[in-house]
C-alpha cells in the first residue's frame, strides 16, 4: 500500500494556485508563446541553411522568408516564403573572357555566352541594364533575355539541410519553451 500525504498544507495552497492559474484559454497562451519562440529560432536556423544551401546572402534569404505568428486563437506559426527564379545578378556574378561566372546553389559555375557588360575584352563598360546577366536569343545584336539561376526560395526552403534545420530546431525548442512558459505563469510552481 502506497500512501502519500501532504506534510506541509502550503505546497497544497501553492499547486492549487498553479492549477487555477491553467484555465483553457491561459494553456492556449502558453503554447502561442511556446510556438512563436520556437518558431523565431527554427526560422533563423533555416534562413542560415538556406543561404548557404541555395547561394544567396541571408538578408536576401530573412526578406524572403515572412513568418506568420501564433496567438490563442491561432496556434499554428507560419513561415510564408516570397520568390520565384531569382535573377543570376543575386549569386555573386562577374564577366569573364569564356562568359559570367556566378554560384547558385553555392557552386561556381561559368554560364557560357552570357554577358554583363558591353564592348570588347579588355576595355568593356557596363550597358546601363542593372548588373544582370543577360543572353542573346538571336543572331543579332538583339534580342536579349535576362537570365535566372533555378533557384526558387519556397521549394528550396523545404528541402535539404534547410528541411532538416527547421526540423531539428523546432524539435528541441518547442518542448522546453512550452515548459519554460509554463513555469513563468503559474509562478514556477511546475519545476
Amino acid at each position: 500500500m502506497l500512501d502519500m500525504r501532504w506534510s506541509d498544507i502550503s505546497g497544497l495552497k501553492t499547486l492549487d494556485r498553479a492549477v487555477s492559474r491553467l484555465e483553457p484559454k491561459t494553456i492556449r497562451r502558453i503554447g502561442s508563446l511556446a510556438l512563436n519562440r520556437a518558431g523565431s529560432q527554427g526560422r533563423t536556423k533555416t534562413g542560415r541553411a538556406l543561404a548557404k544551401q541555395t547561394g544567396l546572402k541571408l538578408r536576401t534569404i530573412r526578406a524572403a522568408m515572412i513568418p506568420v505568428r501564433a496567438s490563442a486563437g491561432s496556434l499554428t506559426y507560419r513561415i510564408k516564403a516570397r520568390g520565384g527564379d531569382i535573377a543570376l545578378k543575386h549569386f555573386a556574378a562577374r564577366e569573364t573572357r569564356r562568359g559570367v561566372s556566378a554560384r547558385p546553389f553555392g557552386q561556381r559555375q561559368i554560364f557560357a555566352g552570357k554577358f554583363i557588360k558591353g564592348g570588347k575584352f579588355p576595355a568593356r563598360v557596363a550597358i546601363g541594364l542593372g548588373g544582370h546577366v543577360y543572353a542573346r536569343t538571336g543572331s543579332g545584336r538583339l534580342p536579349i533575355e535576362k537570365q535566372k539561376s533555378g533557384v526558387i526560395i519556397p521549394n528550396e526552403m523545404i528541402k535539404g539541410e534547410s528541411a532538416k534545420a527547421w526540423q531539428s530546431t523546432v524539435a528541441v525548442v518547442l518542448p522546453r519553451r512550452f515548459i519554460h512558459e509554463a513555469k513563468r505563469i503559474t509562478g514556477k510552481a511546475f519545476s
